[in-house]
């Protein structure tokens, strides 16, 4: 498939500039459309020289419609990753999540149903988030997929979710893509519905789409100025400020941190493989790691000193727990992650220290949230 027409939205971020890259040497021919957002690339951002020099970029936001006209013109395939992404500020930015994820997609999908183009497939980035608190067994009730966990309980420590259908404690299972969907946040509801979109419309038009339900993405090029998501560059932004790191809940809440070469390379077996077509994939390690592990980890890779402080704070809407369940992308598409977290994390901190210092707006977040009443 090289040689291909391929559009990346969102191209200039995390994800998007890592496969950029990858792309780019198997020789496809990119056009990127970013509005490089000042939180997620900071002040008078740039794309960098190695992607510039090599792709099509288009400054533009995917909200207006004749932005979406120029970058479609002879793309091939579209992999859409532009998004709102951020769990905590999804909950008080709700228009602007929902204008994003929801009205953007809206805008490349109402051209390709109703104006003449050249698209073959469609992958879009969906998220862990749809899923929740994703799925449990009970010792009881059998499978169960725990609802919003509740503040009084979280109020006196109690953050283990409970059975939906008895009241007693569940012990977290990994999830399939056949896992309820029912997320906790507006970013989730967004994902959730930017998924249901793409694969339903590209249905009927007999487009392929392809959507992966990425885990908690992690590795060089992350943000390290953005403090609304992505807990590896907020803790080590914290670090090399100085900062010590409160950490809510108990710290043994966990997710499935994932490396993002092995996010590239699953993204581009669904942009290769026609197995990929019409379906649904989780995309992590298949391993869950606590955020307490995570801090202690750092806080010994930069050998500091700072101080970690298990606080009990905690915040409406997060979820507790949530890891991969892999078998179908493993047996359909043959991918198998090649990162572990030891190995991943020592690439991610190499990376950091050769890293500018950024200045840490954590506590800025922070108090966001306490003013609506979502941090307690």
């Amino acid at each position: 498939m090289s040689g291909k027409n391929i559009l990346i939205t969102g191209g200039a971020g995390f994800i998007g500039s890592n496969l950029s890259l990858e792309l780019i040497k198997k020789d496809y021919n990119l056009t990127i459309l970013d509005n490089l957002s000042e939180q997620i690339h900071g002040v008078n951002p740039e794309l960098p020289k190695i992607i510039h020099e090599k792709v099509n970029f288009i400054k533009g936001d995917v909200r207006d419609k004749d932005t979406w006209y120029e970058a479609l013109e002879d793309q091939e395939i579209v992999v859409h990753l532009a998004a709102e992404t951020g769990t905590g500020q999804s909950m008080y930015e709700i228009q602007k999540y929902s204008e994003v994820n929801l009205i953007g997609t809206a805008n490349m999908l109402d051209i390709l149903t109703n104006d003449k183009h050249s698209v073959e497939k469609v992958v879009v980035a969906s998220s862990r988030a749809i899923y929740g608190e994703g799925k449990y067994d009970c010792k009881s009730c059998g499978v169960v997929y725990p609802k919003e966990r509740k503040d009084k309980n979280m109020e006196s420590h109690d953050f283990e979710p409970k059975c939906p259908k008895c009241g007693k404690d569940v012990f977290v299972m990994a999830t399939d893509e056949e896992s309820k969907k029912h997320p906790t946040s507006v970013y989730g509801i967004t994902k959730q519905n930017q998924e249901d979109m793409v694969l339903t419309v590209c249905k009927s038009l007999g487009i392929p789409g392809v959507a992966f339900r990425y885990q908690n993405v992690y590795g060089p090029g992350q943000s390290l100025s953005n403090p609304y998501t992505g807990i590896l560059s907020i803790f080590s932004t914290r670090i090399k400020n100085g900062n010590d790191i409160n950490i809510f809940e108990d710290g043994k809440e966990s997710r499935d941190f994932v490396y993002i070469d092995d996010v590239v390379s699953a993204t581009i077996l669904g942009i290769e493989k026609a197995e990929a077509n019409y379906q649904v994939f989780n995309v992590g390690s298949g391993e869950r790691t606590d955020v307490r592990t995570i801090a202690k980890k750092l806080r010994e890779k930069y050998n500091s000193d700072i101080e970690i402080k298990v606080s009990g704070d905690y915040r409406l809407g997060d979820i507790r727990h949530n890891y991969a369940d892999l078998s179908k992308i493993k047996n359909k598409l043959g991918y198998e992650p090649k990162f572990n977290f030891e190995k991943g994390i020592s690439n991610f901190v190499k990376w950091v220290e050769n890293q500018a210092l950024k200045e840490d707006n954590y506590e800025r977040s922070i108090n966001e949230l306490k003013s609506k009443g979502l941090y307690k």
